[in-house]
């Protein structure tokens, strides 16, 4: 191993001292720097085996230097490390022939393993970032936005299969933006200038899903379309006789490059007997997973603002949040997902009269949104009383004469524990604030959180 020569460049020099000791006691002969004409020269000269790089070394984006770097040594990998964790980032690293894409913060075992892989690997083809790329992915309506661990995997593997004719099965609850990961797997790719057709077959009778996949007499379809994209939305919905047809013309070759989605677990409707077998597995070529936005909430502020800056441009006043407010909607699990949040801020940027939202603007228009769930006439405790009939009624019906019985203590309970976790997570487990928000002791506080088994995060 120890012949084997990696380039590093990296400007933070307390990154490049980290990853250089780490990389030599891994074995490898480091040449490290700072500067870009440095690795430009030393790439020429056809030193290195494998090279580690930040995008941006000052001034100057590594996307700028990599075409030369590639024309000159074409088999030579370059491992991308970024702080600027987005999907443009990600697909940049991926057109411009990167053996991969790294976002910073990392594990340090990580990169050492993708330099062992790199330096086994035949090189990726290079290819010419489409220069309207940005644009295409700003066009298809709002990007997909985070820079969180879940939403890095989820760039990384639009990356990696953009470029491909692989059809793709993308699951997601509701509303977490799985027709955008369809739009930016089409538009940073090579299908980018053929058509995206997208059909949501959960609203579609099963009449018109046949006439707008198959056509007439099998004539004139979505499913003939050359050179695009199709995106499915809700697969798990599609029709029985549709699935038949569909499983018989994905074996022919040509048509439009397939992307399905779902918020339902095919896997399971396949043993029920509700989806083909056979349409799952031509579906299940690369699986993407989208996580709802309870699972990314570091993620919740930028897209906060984003929608904020959509508003603006759709001509609504200019406005912006305060902390308290992104505090709030930070701690909210969010079940609709980001529609439900891109729908709270649209409101917001509508209905508020300052220029500042504030966390009671935040707080009055949650409590409208659950209201206009629910039915503006049905009350807390009228919601609570169903809760009761559907799940404690049988206890109380069972219970029996004389019996001793835990129902109250049960629902108590449950009550509590969702309860005193709400207040945990919008004090940000702090306790003390928790339980005057609660209106109780401190001990007492404790004491429930040690018998209710509440984890401490």
């Amino acid at each position: 191993m120890a012949d084997k020569t990696v380039l590093l460049a990296e400007d933070d020099a307390s990154i490049r001292l980290v990853v250089n000791q780490t990389l030599v006691s891994a074995g490898y002969e480091v040449r490290a720097t700072s500067s870009p004409d440095a690795l430009q020269r030393w790439v020429r000269n056809g030193e290195g085996d494998v090279v580690v790089t930040d995008v941006y070394l000052g001034d100057t984006s590594i996307f700028d230097l990599l075409p030369s770097m590639k024309l000159a040594r074409p088999d030579l990998p370059f491992i991308v490390m970024s702080g600027q964790n987005t999907i443009l980032t990600a697909a940049s690293a991926a057109e411009h022939g990167a053996f991969d894409y790294l976002p910073k913060p990392f594990d340090i075992d990580v990169l050492s393993s993708l330099v062992r892989r790199a330096l086994k690997s035949s090189p990726a083809p290079e290819r010419a970032i489409h220069p309207d790329a940005q644009k295409a992915v700003a066009d298809a309506g709002l990007p997909l936005i985070g820079r969180s661990d879940a939403m890095q995997e989820v760039y990384r593997l639009v990356a990696k299969v953009m470029n491909t004719d692989l059809t793709v099965l993308i699951e997601g609850e509701s509303g977490t933006g799985k027709e955008l990961a369809a739009r930016a797997i089409h538009q940073l790719g090579q299908s980018k200038r053929g058509q995206f057709i997208a059909l949501d077959l959960a609203a579609m009778p099963p009449a018109e899903i046949n006439r707008e996949l198959f056509g007439s007499d099998g004539n004139g379809g979505a499913v003939h379309l050359k050179g695009g994209t199709l995106y499915l939305d809700e697969i798990g919905d599609l029709p029985a006789e549709a699935q038949a047809q569909l499983v018989k013309l994905l074996r022919e070759p040509g048509g439009a490059r397939l992307i399905a989605s779902t918020r339902r677990n095919l896997g399971r409707l396949v043993e029920d007997g509700k989806f083909r077998e056979d349409l799952y597995y031509r579906l299940n070529v690369m699986r993407l997973s989208i996580p709802p936005l309870r699972q990314r909430k570091e993620d919740i502020p930028e897209l906060a603002r984003a929608f904020l800056i959509r508003a603006q441009r759709q001509g609504l006043a200019a406005r912006t949040f305060d902390k308290s407010a992104l505090d709030l909607m930070a701690a909210y699990d969010w079940p609709g997902n980001v529609r439900e949040l891109e729908n709270l801020v649209l409101r917001l940027a509508v209905l508020s009269s300052d220029s500042v939202i504030t966390v009671m603007d935040v707080e009055r228009e949650m409590r409208m949104g659950v209201a206009e769930q629910t039915g503006a006439s049905l009350g807390f405790e009228a919601e609570i009383e169903g809760l009761l009939h559907r799940y404690v009624m049988g206890d109380l019906v069972s219970g029996g004469e004389g019996e001793g019985s835990n129902v109250h203590e049960s629902v108590v309970n449950r009550v509590e524990r969702p309860l005193i976790r709400l207040a945990l997570s919008v004090t940000s487990g702090n306790k003390v604030r928790a339980a005057q928000l609660l209106g109780m002791n401190r001990n007492t506080l404790r004491a429930k959180i040690n018998a209710l088994g509440i984890a401490e995060d």
